[in-house]
């Protein structure tokens, strides 16, 4: 016999389903939760170092002490000035300084004993000579000695108006002409085939991969001479890898809100991966004519001038098929060119390994985003992308330019 249903009952409403019942908080509120993993661990590295083992190996072992010499300034005739960082674990006591193996008298703008991180500017009244080399050593409290030796000693730049103009001039000679030299090719990638404007494409990315290269080996260079307690290849990560996250979050961003890439967009990544490349250059153009290394700048400045003029070429290609105003054209080579000099400044005055691996760095990882937004045009854009043969020489032919151009930089 089938079963009946009962019939509704009038006067109440169906009953809701049952949900789950949130748990319950307990009544601790979420910051502390999130905050007490945190004061259980700071306290935990305070007790191991107040009572743990490691006061057996302090009474054992010698203090590790490092000391980074940072630059040598020749402020005025008789005076040497040099920049000393503690980039060790442990407080180093500066006990004596020697100049060319004798101890000298000194000044210091603070105390003598430099904790972790701590800076220490060194005046010594000393009589150096124009144009021989100097060695300046510092002998710590434990007997351990840092020195530094200044290849070629003439008067530090101080920083008026007549060095802000000399070293503005050889940015400008080094970085801003050529650029806009180069863009001056404009007229003529406009005028040919769509297969050569791939060509040239194809060859401002061969210029970019040799440029990328030069400035990461430069960063990973000058990452040696960073104070160890600031972590030079850290900061060379940094750079390498945070300039294309922040650079293509932005380019994301900006394609939502405008829609498509556009070529103007493509050449402005360009000339602004380009400029803090060169922002580099200006560095190590800067700090060879503030040390005395004159013909070595000289020689920078020449090679750095080809380089920059190809680069020019490599801005102004995407824009083959429009039509972009001069002022836009301006801004484009000042993008690329003015951290030239920008870079001479920095290395003309206040150079510092860190910066300059920092700088460096970044220079590389903006041309990482550039590179990679080029090869993307060239999926959209040509049947066989970097792979066809045109294309591929022109890649080739790029990097040998810079490559060739280079030589003059390494003279």
């Amino acid at each position: 016999m089938p079963e009946l249903e009962s019939p509704p009952q009038r006067g109440r409403a169906p009953a809701p389903p049952l949900s789950p019942e949130p748990p319950r908080q307990g009544g601790v509120p979420l910051w502390l939760k999130g905050l007490a993993p945190l004061v259980l661990l700071a306290g935990l590295v305070f007790l191991f170092l107040r009572v743990g083992p490691v006061g057996v190996f302090r009474a054992t072992f010698p203090p590790v002490e490092e000391l980074s010499l940072e630059r040598i300034r020749l402020p005025e005739p008789g005076v040497l000035e040099v920049r000393v960082v503690n980039g060790g674990p442990e407080a180093v006591t500066i006990a004596q300084i020697m100049v060319d193996d004798a101890n000298w008298v000194h000044t210091l703008d603070g105390s003598r004993r430099l904790e972790r991180l701590e800076r220490r500017t060194v005046r010594i009244p000393y009589p150096w000579v124009e144009g021989e080399p100097h060695t300046v050593t510092l002998l710590t409290s434990t007997g351990l000695t840092f020195s530094t030796t200044l290849a070629v000693a003439t008067q530090s730049p101080a920083v008026d108006a007549r060095y802000l103009g000399t070293f503005a001039l050889l940015g400008v000679y080094a970085g801003v002409i050529p650029v806009f030299i180069g863009l001056l090719w404009l007229p003529f990638v406009r005028s040919v085939e769509r297969r050569w404007i791939d060509f040239f494409l194809s060859l401002t990315i061969g210029l970019l991969v040799f440029l990328g290269v030069d400035a990461l080996e430069e960063a990973l260079a000058t990452s040696a001479l960073v104070p160890g307690a600031y972590q030079g290849p850290a900061l060379v990560l940094f750079g390498l890898l945070g300039t294309p996250l922040v650079i293509g979050a932005l380019g994301q961003w900006r394609a939502r809100a405008r829609g498509r890439r556009s070529p103007l967009w493509v050449a402005g990544l360009i000339a602004f991966g380009i400029g803090l490349h060169n922002l580099g250059e200006g560095l190590a153009i800067g700090t060879s004519y503030a040390t005395g290394e004159i013909a070595l700048g000289t020689f920078l400045v020449i090679g750095f001038l080809l380089h920059n003029t190809t680069e020019g070429l490599g801005i102004v290609t995407p824009l083959a098929g429009e039509r972009p105003r001069i002022r836009t054209l301006l801004l484009l080579g000042a993008l690329a060119g003015v951290p030239t000099v920008i870079g001479a400044w920095i290395g003309g005055f206040t150079y510092s390994p860190l910066w300059s691996t920092l700088f460096f760095a970044i220079g590389a990882g903006a041309i990482v985003v550039v590179v990679s937004e080029l090869w993307r045009l060239f999926a959209h854009r040509s049947p066989g992308g970097l792979l066809a043969p045109l294309n591929a020489a022109g890649v080739l032919v790029g990097m040998l330019i810079m490559y060739a151009t280079g030589l003059l930089v390494t003279a």
